[in-house]
C-alpha cells in the first residue's frame, strides 16, 4: 500500500505536464538567439534620405508651402468662410438665448436665497399646549411656581 503522498503527486500533475513544465525551467529550454542566423530574414533598409518617411516629411512640407503661398487672403471671399457665415446663427438668437437663461438662473437663485433665509417661528409652538393649564405640583422646588393665570395660547390662525 501507497502512502497518501506518494497517490496525491501523480494526480495532482500528469506526466506530460510535469515535463513541459521542468524543461522550460532547464536551461537548454532557450536557445541563444544572437549565434543564430537565418538565412531567409528580410534584409534591413538602407538608411538614407530615400525612406518612407524621409519622403513623406518632404511632400507635408511642399504641401505646406504651397498652400500658405496659394491660399485666399483674409479680406477676400473665401470658400470656407462663406461656408460658416451661411450656416451660423444670428448673434440676435444667441443674445436671446442668454437673457432667458440669465432670468432663469436669477429666479433659481431668487428661491434659493428664500430658503437659505428661512428661520424657525419666533413662539415656541408646544405640542400639547392645555400642559399650561395643568402643572403638576410634585418635584417642583420651592419659589419655582410661576403665576401663570394671565397666559394665554394662541393657535396658528392667532398668531399671523
Amino acid at each position: 500500500m501507497q502512502s497518501l503522498a506518494r497517490t496525491r503527486l501523480p494526480l495532482a500533475r500528469p506526466a506530460a505536464a510535469s515535463l513541459r513544465a521542468r524543461r522550460f525551467l532547464a536551461s537548454d529550454a532557450h536557445h541563444d538567439e544572437h549565434a543564430h542566423h537565418d538565412e531567409h530574414a528580410v534584409p534591413a533598409r538602407p538608411e538614407g534620405f530615400t525612406s518612407t518617411g524621409w519622403r513623406l516629411f518632404l511632400l507635408l512640407s511642399v504641401g505646406t508651402v504651397a498652400f500658405y503661398k496659394y491660399a485666399p487672403a483674409p479680406g477676400d471671399g473665401a470658400y470656407l468662410t462663406a461656408y460658416i457665415r451661411h450656416y451660423m446663427q444670428h448673434p440676435q438668437v444667441w443674445e436671446d438665448v442668454n437673457i432667458q437663461n440669465l432670468l432663469v438662473s436669477k429666479a433659481a437663485q431668487e428661491s434659493a436665497l428664500v430658503i437659505a433665509d428661512a428661520r424657525p417661528p419666533v413662539v415656541h409652538r408646544l405640542r400639547y399646549p392645555q400642559a399650561i393649564d395643568r402643572p403638576t405640583p410634585f418635584l417642583a422646588p420651592v419659589g419655582a411656581h410661576v403665576d401663570l393665570s394671565n397666559v394665554v395660547v394662541k393657535t396658528d390662525k392667532q398668531s399671523s
